[in-house]
């Protein structure tokens, strides 16, 4: 940043060459200007008032004849004439002769006002003005009044005094500066390179040890530390802005550099802001990792994106306003004009936006749940301004609209509390009942052992005879969060049933057709035989119990 400012003050000496140190343009006119106190008309006072305040004739007597002073001034009217001069040289205002009236009975219709009066600069000295006094046009009286004010505002905290302590250095001239100015400049960059050199060991080393210091490094240097060297910019810009005007360098350059420095503070003022989003998103990231909805977790790059949208507006209306002078008023207007043909002509993408602001309002679900509507069926993986991208069951990614999700009936799977389990064991017909009296005893007990099933609800029934077939209806609940964890549950139950059917010696129907015959003396029966005595299934289901639920 040195290097650049060093550059620039350089090219600036040089450039100052080729001009001159006065606020009128028209030089060809000025030097056919003889009369010393002219005031027949704007055009003529104007040449009066500056003419006589030039170094070449500086006659500020006569100059301050061309002010309307009050019959009791508090200040003489030489130094208000001298401090308007500076007025005008400190803001950056060119006097173009060619544009001021010659007309003695001038009437300005934009003005609002019926008496004459003539602008020079409405929207930097809007209380600068020209007034018809008799026969004679003069600065008008609500200008003197304001000199003090606008003068202690175009050089603040007492830089003023500088314009009469600088020009006691020197006058001679070198490279088309007086050398108090170039002395001045000198000073200036001094104090620049003081300044950056302060905020940079503040910034980096002593913002980097306090975050330090609080754990909080990371944070402090990816995030903090670059608003904190914008801020250190703007601070530098500030310093110019103020000290920068008494140098009283040439008009037709020191309007520029007041366009680029007005131009640089919100254009810094934007980028710090910008910046500092990223620290308000990693603040509310940190939040939406405390809450158990996911959804939050879409939410912040989204508000990330939002935010750094609206700063770079807002930045730019700023920029145009103070940086390049311009009146934004018509601009918004045409903006809200154009909005309506823009919303007319952008209905769905409105729709869809504000589907999406519903989704983050109501949470109809969040990112990792299961949805179903219509052709719509698979894991939510993103929620955006405009859609919805969920990953089918296919692998595939469907983005579906946020205004049809909006206006959809879903159904979440995902915010289940329970997922139930429905199914039927069939056991053969040959199965006596104190055995399936048993055996629907060890499922409850498979059911109540297990860490994931619902204990408060589950219905376990002897409950149908089927053609081929005595049906158990095995009815419960798991409470987990997903389907992994859902077939997880449904193995180790039926492995258990499996099991505990293997122990009692219980044996599982399927579809089939029997054919009876007359039994053979030397042939076994392929029904097996079951004890009569019930204590010997209690026998067996206890065993069961003892060995293999005992282990979870």
């Amino acid at each position: 940043m040195q290097k650049s400012l060093l550059f620039f003050l350089v090219f600036l000496s040089v450039l100052s060459t080729q001009t001159t140190a006065q606020l009128i343009d028209d030089k060809v006119v000025k030097d056919q200007f003889t009369d010393q106190i002219n005031l027949s008309s704007p055009y003529y006072t104007t040449l009066t008032f500056f003419y006589n305040l030039e170094e070449t004739n500086f006659r500020p007597k006569e100059a301050a004849k061309a002010l309307r002073i009050p019959e009791n001034p508090e200040e003489d009217g030489e130094g208000l004439a001298i401090k308007l001069k500076q007025i005008f040289e400190g803001q950056g205002v060119i006097i173009r002769t060619s544009s001021i009236p010659n007309i003695s009975n001038y009437q300005d219709s934009t003005s609002g006002v019926r008496e004459p009066v003539y602008y020079f600069d409405k929207s930097t000295l809007p209380g600068v003005f020209l007034e018809k006094v008799g026969n004679q046009w003069k600065f008008s009286a609500f200008t003197i009044s304001q000199i003090p004010d606008l003068h202690q505002e175009t050089y603040p905290y007492g830089t003023d005094r500088l314009l009469n302590l600088l020009p006691k250095i020197g006058t001679q001239e070198y490279f088309g500066l007086y050398l108090w100015q170039l002395s001045g400049m000198f000073l200036l960059l001094f104090l620049i390179f003081l300044a950056h050199f302060f905020f940079t060991f503040l910034v980096d080393k002593v913002l980097v040890y306090f975050f330090k210091k609080l754990k909080h490094q990371q944070l402090g240097e990816s995030y903090i530390l670059p608003v904190a060297r914008i801020i250190s910019y703007y601070l530098i810009v500030l310093l110019l802005s103020v000290f920068m005007p008494v140098l009283q360098l040439p008009v037709e350059i020191w309007s520029w550099i007041i366009v680029i420095l007005n131009t640089l503070k919100p254009l810094l003022i934007t980028v710090a802001f910008y910046k500092l989003v990223n620290v308000v998103a990693v603040y509310f990231a940190r939040l939406a990792t405390k809450t158990e909805s996911t959804l939050d977790d879409q939410l912040v790059p989204l508000m990330r994106k939002t935010l750094k949208a609206f700063v770079v507006i807002i930045g730019t209306l700023f920029i145009l306003r103070d940086g390049l002078n311009l009146d934004i008023i018509p601009f918004l207007t045409g903006l809200s004009i154009g909005g309506v043909a823009i919303a007319l002509a952008a209905q769905d993408t409105i729709k869809n936006f504000f589907g999406s602001v519903m989704i983050f309002i109501d949470k109809p679900f969040q990112v990792g749940d299961w949805i179903t509507s219509g052709d719509i069926d698979g894991t939510v993986e993103e929620v955006g301004f405009r859609s919805t991208r969920i990953r089918t069951f296919r692998n595939s990614l469907m983005y579906v609209p946020n205004g049809k999700i909006a206006d959809a009936v879903l159904d979440n799977h995902g915010l289940r509390r329970y997922r139930r389990f429905l199914t039927t064991l069939t056991v053969t017909y040959d199965t006596p009942p104190l055995l399936i009296e048993e055996f629907v005893k060890g499922l409850r007990e498979i059911v109540e052992a297990h860490p994931d099933t619902r204990k408060d609800y589950y219905h376990i029934y002897f409950n149908n005879l089927s053609s081929y077939s005595q049906d158990i209806m095995f009815y419960i609940f798991f409470e987990v969060p997903g389907w992994p964890d859902e077939l997880r549950a449904r193995h180790e139950i039926l492995i258990q049933i499996v099991k505990l059917a293997n122990s009692l010696g219980v044996r599982f129907a399927f579809p089939t057709q029997t054919l009876h015959m007359e039994s053979f003396p030397e042939k076994k029966d392929l029904i097996p035989e079951y004890p009569a005595d019930s204590t010997f299934y209690q026998k067996k289901l206890g065993e069961f119990l003892s060995t293999e639920l005992k282990k979870k």
